[in-house]
């Protein structure tokens, strides 16, 4: 294990390493053992923020005029040291957010994966030309980079979020800022050093570390910055869509309190199967995951019977040194809000397992506890309503498929839902009654291609422009008109 404990990582601006103005940092600390520092990074100043808008504003002129190809290139070279640097890169994020190292490869294979889709699919996105009479005249349109982007990446997906943000927008040619989450600085790091080996112009990439109240104003508020690209909890992404200037583009990735359906007919085991890769993989820390589990009543306690037995054999460990199926929880702070909804549910509900905290032995130095399920648990409840991003499970029952459509829909929330049936006709109604931007059917509520789009409805979005896919490369441009005689 590379030892960073006295490693003193900087912010990227303008092509170069730098601390922060003032020169403080913070450790980095793992929260599977917090005895283990995981380096040291910049608390970044408004200052610095200012300086990295400025730097991504002197060079964009020059990389919007840089031929497609040659950024296409740079992502291709970004991806091939990802690849070649996946074994470090993966252990550096499971040290500083806590899931898998097998979850930590596979984030950062993927990550380089959709550098390469963009660096071959920004390069046939264009505009349109449209008939008209006139003989003498040419109408077409022309897509144009829109200029400085803020990237603003959340903690539970450090660098395969901020991948599928910073790719589009650089094949488009706008100049990044990305700030990270500053529970997992390293990982932005690494995805920077990327960047910066495959050799991306000064000022082109720039990476802030800090705290979102010092620096994130500046990234929202800049007049220069001309679009925000954020994910994360729905109460922030309001305060940012607050902030930001009328002609500052948005896109909001949010919260989610995601349903899954079991109908009467479905397979019980792929159900349990697929409530518990939803609910509990990478310890219930996905804007995606499954909390919320509608269950028909015929078939309720059957299933409930084969979730619990499978439960009970879930592992809990440190996902560097074992191979447990949760990992522990990201943040002191989110383990603590967890377990207050723990409590809430245990007055407002039935409560059938797990929620505990584990202090024994090696689990005292870090953030662990055992997933939970309720029962008995109804619309109006706080554990049915609120986003708790944490291995809790709600069991609703419902009696026909349209109680439990109404179930599903009665929320704020709209970004991932999924039904298990084997009836066709349930499959086919529920793919248009539900409001969500991610539908799955027989699959579980977690997961998205990089080649399709991904969004949310309601709360859970913006619902202006899609990331992921080719519809990724929409936000990040802007359509002329241009009406040409010949």
């Amino acid at each position: 294990m590379e030892n960073l404990n006295d490693v003193v990582f900087e912010n990227y601006i303008n092509g170069q390493w730098q601390p922060s103005s003032n020169g403080r940092t913070q450790p980095n600390l793992n929260p599977a053992d917090q005895r283990d520092v995981v380096g040291h990074f910049p608390v970044s100043t408004a200052d610095d923020a200012q300086k990295a808008v400025a730097a991504a504003q002197a060079a964009f002129a020059a990389w919007r005029a840089t031929p497609i190809s040659a950024r296409a290139r740079i992502l291709d070279k970004a991806a091939a040291y990802l690849d070649a640097n996946v074994e470090r890169i993966a252990e550096g994020l499971t040290r500083e957010e806590g899931k898998t190292l097998a979850q930590s490869k596979m984030e950062v294979t993927r990550s380089a994966q959709t550098l390469r889709f963009y660096a071959v699919e920004g390069q046939t996105y264009t505009g349109e030309t449209f008939p008209q009479d006139d003989a003498q005249q040419l109408v077409y349109t022309q897509r144009e980079p829109l200029g400085v982007v803020s990237v603003i990446a959340p903690w539970n997906f450090p660098i395969s979020i901020p991948a599928r943000k910073i790719a589009p927008a650089l094949i488009t040619g706008n100049t990044v800022v990305f700030k990270p989450s500053s529970d997992t600085p390293l990982t932005g790091y690494y995805l920077c050093e990327a960047f910066a080996q495959a050799g991306i112009p000064a000022g082109v990439l720039n990476l802030v570390h800090g705290r979102a109240g010092e620096v994130g104003p500046v990234l929202v508020t800049s007049p220069e910055v001309r679009a925000i690209s954020f994910t994360g909890s729905t109460r922030a992404g309001e305060d940012i869509c607050r902030q930001a200037r009328m002609s500052t583009r948005t896109q909001m990735e949010l919260g989610g309190k995601n349903p899954l359906i079991v109908m009467e007919d479905a397979d019980l085991d792929l159900a349990v199967k697929l409530v518990i890769q939803g609910g509990f993989s990478l310890s219930g820390q996905a804007c995606t995951g499954t909390s919320r589990v509608l269950v028909q009543r015929d078939v309720k306690a059957e299933f409930t019977r084969k979730l619990l037995e499978k439960v009970a054999a879930l592992s809990v460990g440190n996902g560097l040194t074992e191979n447990p199926d949760l990992g522990p929880i990201a943040t002191r702070g989110q383990l603590d809000s967890i377990l207050k909804y723990v409590e809430i549910g245990k007055q407002e509900a039935t409560h059938l397992c797990g929620g505990e905290r584990l202090t024994q032995g090696d689990f005292a130095h870090g953030f662990y506890m055992t997933p939970a399920i309720f029962t008995d648990v109804t619309q109006a409840m706080r554990i049915a309503r609120e986003e708790i991003f944490g291995p809790v499970i709600a069991l609703l029952e419902f009696e026909t498929y349209e109680q439990a459509l109404a179930m599903a829909n009665d929320t704020e929330y709209g970004l991932s839902a999924a039904i298990v049936t084997r009836s066709a006709d349930y499959a086919h109604r529920f793919t248009s009654d539900i409001e969500a931007g991610t539908v799955k059917v027989n699959r579980t509520t977690t997961g998205n291609l990089m080649n399709a789009p991904f969004g949310g409805l309601k709360q859970s979005s913006t619902s202006t422009f899609r990331e992921s896919g080719r519809g990724g490369l929409e936000f990040y441009t802007q359509i002329k008109t241009v009406y040409r005689g010949i």
